[in-house]
């Protein structure tokens, strides 16, 4: 019985969806700037491919896969900064974005669960291989939808890293780096269908 409620629920989903004038499934394209936090961090770019599908006509799932090329800032116990070499971080996230408008312009915001994975790093010529590893984090992001064009920013929310490595002198001393970032996205989506909203019959 639970089974049947759960699949007449989803096809009702479905249904509603195409009754609104949109393709429930379509996929993200994007890229953009990676703005690391932390003192020492330096800006990268970032890509993404986010494919979706539209439970309800406002309100849509889907999987982030992104790749972001950035220098992670380090902090020593002493207060001291500096950057890592430029590496690559990937995520997955399972996010959801809910719409506020059906219209043409369709503002939105949206949220994201997963893990973050680390590529080791390099300061000063000094291999920090333990500073790697997959994190597991959140995203919160805002944006709109003009057609097939989409811009948004995104916060990924990751914990920090802390490692103990030499500091020249014979001793140790304990470096921690910040892992979120920020990123800033322009892109374009393949799919959605043509919407009904171009000839002004869907309404808010």
């Amino acid at each position: 019985m639970k089974r049947l409620l759960l699949l007449s629920s989803i096809l009702i989903s479905i249904n509603f969806v195409k009754a609104q004038g949109f393709s429930p499934f379509k996929v993200d394209m994007a890229v953009g700037g990676a703005i690391p936090q932390g003192s020492g961090a330096k800006g990268g770019v970032l890509f993404s491919l986010e494919p979706k599908y539209a439970v309800m006509s406002r309100l849509s799932v889907g999987l982030r896969l992104e790749a972001a090329i950035m220098a992670r800032g380090f902090v020593a116990n002493d207060g001291s900064s500096t950057s890592a070499n430029v590496s690559a971080s990937a995520s997955y996230l399972l996010t959801g974005d809910y719409y506020y408008s059906n219209r043409i312009f369709r503002p939105f915001s949206g949220i994201g669960i997963g893990t973050y994975s680390f590529a080791s790093a390099t300061i000063n010529n000094q291999a920090v291989g333990s500073s790697s590893g997959v994190k597991f984090g959140t995203m919160v992001r805002s944006g709109f939808e003009v057609s097939h064009f989409r811009f948004a920013v995104e916060y990924n929310i990751v914990g920090k890293n802390s490692v103990s490595v030499d500091d020249g002198s014979g001793g140790k001393t304990t470096i921690t780096s910040k892992n979120s970032y920020m990123g800033v996205k322009i892109g374009f989506f393949i799919g959605g269908g043509s919407r009904k909203e171009h000839t002004g019959t869907i309404h808010m």
